[in-house]
């Protein structure tokens, strides 16, 4: 057997067995506690899987999570499942298998439970349109920041004895926390409106559940203002990046500021244009007109005589002067087609009018650049350079105006402009500030248990019993009371004032009077039994 083994074993023998029991009892103690404490401290965190349930989907989640083997919980109002971070995807995907919720914006699946036998017109649109509100409610809960969606829609209808058709609506009220309400409004309206047929985004209001209007009537970023704005902040932003990325591995990201001002024109255009080319020609049709023209002409004369006044006289006509003609004529008529080309330009983009830059650069780098002996015209040069630098960049143009203005300054520190790329450091220890007392707490347990319990007990079990010299028969004697000094001092004696605390408790932890004489009896009997009578002849004596 192993000599530290033995050591134990000794050990316990020498506590008896009601000590033993109290170590037992605290060894159980302290295991239970670091048990509780370990399950109770280090329990998971849970996350919402779903809100607004009926009780007959709780109890029916709780069962296919249960048999699952995922962890749930059920939120205090009963109508809300919670299941371990971390487990969320995993859940959703086995509740989808089985159908699971059926209380939450029931979409398509509406179908399933939709017999055609006996169905009328009228429920079938109802149907209808319940399942395409079901479908949308859901793809709007999927965007981030909205909690629970409801949607209304009111399709077209067009009455028999009505001229125009009624025009579809839609109203959606969203519960959303953390989010900027006013353009994924703007948003959940497009969306809405692309999924009902011949709807517009301007019939769609959108309102939220603390009864507060967040967009409807027309779109306020199709007018010509917003329209404009946007592309100034998008041209802005273009050059700002260009700037950026022209300084940035000279001056380092953190040694500049750069600031740009764009005028656009985003006016509509369109042109038409008609351009002839006269040394372009083409034949497009030739006539040709011919005629022959022959004529003979003659003439009879009656001669002046006596014989044309007489009556019934016939004068003989004699031949007159004669005459004909002849006449050709041609004509040939061609007619050209003269090329052309017709333009049509019509242009709904922006021209860019005018644009001022500000660049401020910090001084302090371009003297680290130049040197500790920079002058100031080294560094008016060098801001020269990066002036040069940055009308590269922008495609600055000064025909049409454009200014542009680059300063060294000195920098303050500590200020940074920069926008936040993501969550800060006291966001993050905040979101895991539970996690971390839970830990902290569990660790502080299991320390204080096992240096105020479990080490004292280890220490005990395994240290090694201490060989002390046996005391002597004369050590035992003086610790017993003298029945002589006893008898002489008086009553009500008051202890020795010379006589430390330590003294005291030493007096008080002492052994009784009847261990120290069983010790001396086993030491020496026959020294004992002396003494005994000595001291018995002493008290009848007195």
């Amino acid at each position: 057997m192993p000599e530290q083994l033995k050591t134990i074993i000794a050990n316990l023998q020498a506590f008896g067995a009601k000590r033993l029991a109290i170590m037992a009892g605290i060894t159980v103690l302290v295991l239970a506690v670091i048990g509780v404490a370990s399950v109770y401290l280090n329990r998971p965190a849970y996350e919402t899987l779903y809100v607004g349930l009926d009780r007959s989907d709780v109890n029916q989640i709780g069962m296919v999570l249960g048999e699952a083997g995922i962890s749930f919980d059920v939120g205090t109002d009963g109508t809300s499942v919670l299941v371990a971070a971390g487990s969320t995807a995993q859940a959703r995907m086995l509740l989808a298998e089985k159908g699971l919720p059926t209380s939450t914006n029931a979409g398509y699946e509406l179908f399933d439970n939709v017999g055609s036998l006996g169905l009328t017109s009228f429920m079938q649109q109802i149907t209808r349109v319940r399942a395409l509100e079901g479908e949308i409610a859901r793809t709007i809960q999927s965007i981030s920041g909205v909690k629970a969606a409801r949607v209304h829609i009111v399709m077209s209808e067009r009455a028999n004895f009505r001229r125009d058709e009624q025009k579809p609506s839609a109203s959606v009220v969203i519960r959303y926390s953390g989010l900027d309400a006013e353009k994924t409004a703007m948003s959940i309206r497009h969306l809405v409106a692309a999924a009902v047929p011949s709807l517009t985004a301007d019939e769609v209001t959108v309102l939220d559940s603390s009864g507060n209007l967040l967009a409807t009537g027309d779109d306020p970023s199709n007018t010509s203002a917003a329209r404009t704005l946007g592309i100034e902040q998008t041209v802005e932003t273009q050059i700002e990046e260009n700037i950026r990325r022209a300084l940035a591995p000279y001056l380092g990201p953190d040694n500049f500021r750069a600031s740009v001002k764009a005028d656009v024109n985003t006016d509509s255009r369109q042109t038409e244009e008609t351009i002839f080319d006269p040394n372009s020609r083409v034949e497009r049709s030739v006539q040709t007109v011919k005629s022959n023209e022959e004529s003979n002409q003659k003439q009879a004369s009656t001669p002046t005589s006596v014989e044309q006044n007489l009556p019934e006289a016939q004068t003989a006509s004699t031949e007159g002067p004669q005459s004909s003609s002849q006449n050709d004529r041609k004509e040939e008529i061609t007619n050209y087609e003269i090329n052309s080309k017709k333009i049509a330009t019509v242009s709904n983009g922006y021209s860019l009018t005018k644009m001022s830059i500000a660049v401020v650069v910090n001084q302090q780098r371009l003297r680290d650049i130049l040197g500790k002996d920079a002058t100031a015209d080294q560094i008016a040069q060098r801001v020269a350079d990066i002036q040069k630098m940055v009308s590269s960049a922008t495609g600055l143009d000064e025909k049409r105006g454009d200014v542009i203005d680059v300063s060294a300054v000195e920098f303050l520190d500590g200020l940074d402009g920069q926008p936040a790329t993501g969550p800060s450091f006291m966001e993050s220890v905040g979101h895991y500030t539970g996690t971390m007392i839970n830990a902290g707490a569990f660790i502080v347990v299991v320390f204080l248990v096992a240096f105020f319990g479990l080490r004292p007990m280890a220490s005990a079990l395994t240290a090694r019993p201490e060989t002390l010299p046996s005391p002597s028969f004369e050590d035992v004697q003086r610790s017993l009371p003298n029945p002589d000094v006893a008898a002489d001092a008086p009553a009500g004696a008051l202890p020795n004032p010379r006589q430390t605390p330590l003294d005291d408790l030493r007096q008080k932890l002492r052994p009784a009077p009847q261990e120290r004489l069983a010790r001396m009896v086993d030491l020496n009997e026959e020294r004992t039994a002396q003494i005994l009578r000595k001291w018995a002849a002493a008290q009848e004596a007195a």
